[in-house]
């Protein structure tokens, strides 16, 4: 199982809107006959591709899949039927299928006969799911909020500048970051004064990278102009703006989606964003600033993991990571669970969890258990 969901990271970046999954078919005398991962949406599943490697020694054998088996067809068949159909005698899974349409396929499994046995690693699995599993179970997009900053909490020096806080190692990971969403967001604020291009820049070839959605927040539509780097054609772009914005120069220049504002402030609806991206097959997002739009992601509780690269440099004044997040005593403070360090040339980067219900093997296989009843 644990060499499955080593098979299955090589999907993420590729696959969404559906999940990473990867598989290992064992002979009768459990040998590896056959590995497999789905390698793109729309392509053939895991099961599938495990199958065909292992011919005629997946007869008899056992399927290891870090998901239940899908039971429905979409672009492809379902995988039930190709592992019933290859003769596998035994099937274990790490994490039920969630969705009401590929949900069921462990009881037809068993059904035909097959031994089946699922929750094998399922948090090891459901960890490496989490983008897609938060989708499916809150009907968002994950959200993985980075940022760069100094030890003292600074994203910039007093006068603005930025360049580089942190090291080229970190820099090249928010570009494997960047690879793995499937949509990138930045307010108004950095698109004005970074005019990033937000695109994934990686040691993989251009035919291994599948670039994110660009996404500028700009509620007032002044901070996008004709010639900035977001609007090259490296990747797609969307800006978001109010519904009572004059946004008539942004016109042909990139995709509009209107929002409406914040019941409490200027900003755009984080909600409504959310769900517009979701609805465009959108499951994972990478929010990279600046602090404003941090922070109203933050008092939207729409943050679901947090990586900080930070830079072993003292500046003492300039704009904090983060800003104003409806936070107003220490009791209100958004506690984090610190669940990996690493150090990154000289920075430290630091992934943590907003301590609150978060999405476990239990929660899935309890949501998949409510759509079938």
């Amino acid at each position: 199982m644990r060499r499955a969901i080593e098979l299955a990271a090589r999907g993420l970046g590729h696959t969404s809107p559906n999940p990473v999954v990867g598989c290992v078919v064992l002979d009768s005398g459990g040998r590896t006959a056959g590995e497999g991962w789905h390698q793109r949406a729309g392509g053939p599943h895991a099961e599938v591709h495990a199958l065909r490697a292992a011919g005629d020694r997946a007869r008899g054998g056992t399927a290891v899949v870090t998901l239940e088996p899908c039971n429905h067809t979409g672009r492809t068949g379902p995988c039930a039927r190709a592992l019933i159909d290859a003769g596998i005698a035994r099937v274990v899974y790490a994490v039920s299928d969630p969705t009401p349409a590929a949900t069921g396929g462990a009881v037809t499994l068993a059904e035909a006969g097959i031994d089946v046995e699922g929750g094998l690693l399922a948090d090891e699995a459901a960890a490496g799911n989490e983008a897609w599993l938060t989708a499916v179970l809150r009907r968002r997009p994950f959200v993985l909020w980075k940022y760069a900053a100094t030890l003292d909490g600074r994203i910039a020096a007093a006068d603005g500048t930025s360049r580089w806080i942190s090291s080229p190692e970190s820099r090249a990971d928010v570009h494997r970051l960047r690879a793995a969403a499937d949509a990138v967001i930045v307010g108004s604020g950095t698109a004005r004064a970074d005019d990033p291009q937000l695109g994934a820049r990686t040691s993989l070839s251009d035919d291994d990278i599948s670039q994110p959605l660009r996404v500028v927040v700009d509620s007032g539509a002044t901070a996008v102009k004709a010639g900035a780097r977001v609007l090259d054609g490296t990747a797609p772009t969307l800006i978001a703006v109010a519904e009572d914005a004059d946004a008539a120069h942004l016109e042909g220049l990139a995709p509009l989606l209107r929002l409406p504002r914040a019941a409490d402030g200027p900003g755009l609806s984080i909600p409504a964003l959310l769900q517009a991206l979701y609805e465009r097959d959108v499951r994972s997002v990478l929010l990279e600033g600046g602090p404003t739009l941090a922070g109203a992601f933050l008092a939207a509780q729409a943050v679901d993991k947090v990586v900080g690269y930070l830079a072993p440099v003292l500046l003492g004044a300039g704009p904090a990571a983060v800003g104003d997040a409806g936070i107003t005593t220490i009791a209100q403070a958004l506690r984090l669970d610190v669940t990996g360090t690493e150090r990154l040339g000289p920075d430290l980067r630091i992934t943590a969890t907003p301590i609150r219900p978060a999405v476990s093997a239990h929660a899935v296989s309890a949501h998949a258990r409510h759509e079938e009843n």
